[in-house]
């Protein structure tokens, strides 16, 4: 099976991972197939580990083990990303230079019954659709700054999760659909 693993801390907080040697670390766990998009944390595999939540920490422990720090990994298939990536859930949202489309990937699902659309507090963020373990989401920058969504995700659905922006999300799948 292929799948995507979608990493979060690899480049804040002074930490900064060259895809280099994660995917190394990835080949030590015995995956195939390795590749990486970009300086983005996103890296693509290939395992007949039928067992998702296994690799999850599987992976999880390795990098911790190597990096010295937790990296919550969430993984998705190729067929979930293409789903997520085919989602019509940011249709008439009207995309100006401080509105930025976001995909909220989470490790684990997601609370179910979240009423969306769901604002931030100072209306800077709104989660407009949520799946089993996708959240899509926009925000905005004002006065010059993009809004702490850390706090408010945290809030809301919980967990280990990451962020990309949509358009990272598509061009992460084109290049894992190459290989």
């Amino acid at each position: 099976m292929r799948y995507v693993a979608l990493l979060r801390g690899i480049n804040v907080g002074g930490h900064v991972v060259k895809m280099e040697q994660l995917r190394r670390l990835f080949g030590e766990l015995g995956l195939t197939g390795i590749a990486s998009y970009i300086q983005s944390g996103n890296l693509f595999f290939d395992t007949d580990d039928p067992d998702r939540t296994g690799l999850r920490r599987r992976i999880e422990g390795h990098l911790e083990a190597a990096l010295g720090y937790t990296v919550p990994t969430c993984l998705r298939t190729v067929a979930e990303l293409e789903e997520a990536v085919a989602s019509d859930a940011f249709r008439g949202v009207e995309v100006t230079p401080d509105v930025r489309l976001c995909v909220v990937f989470a490790a684990e699902a997601m609370p179910t019954g979240l009423p969306v659309p769901l604002r931030s507090p100072k209306g800077d963020m709104e989660i407009l659709r949520v799946t089993e373990r996708d959240a899509f989401m926009t925000w905005r920058i004002v006065d010059g700054r993009p809004p702490a969504f850390s706090a408010f995700l945290e809030r809301t659905v919980g967990g280990d999760v990451t962020t990309r922006f949509f358009g990272t999300a598509a061009k992460t799948l084109e290049a894992a659909r190459k290989g």
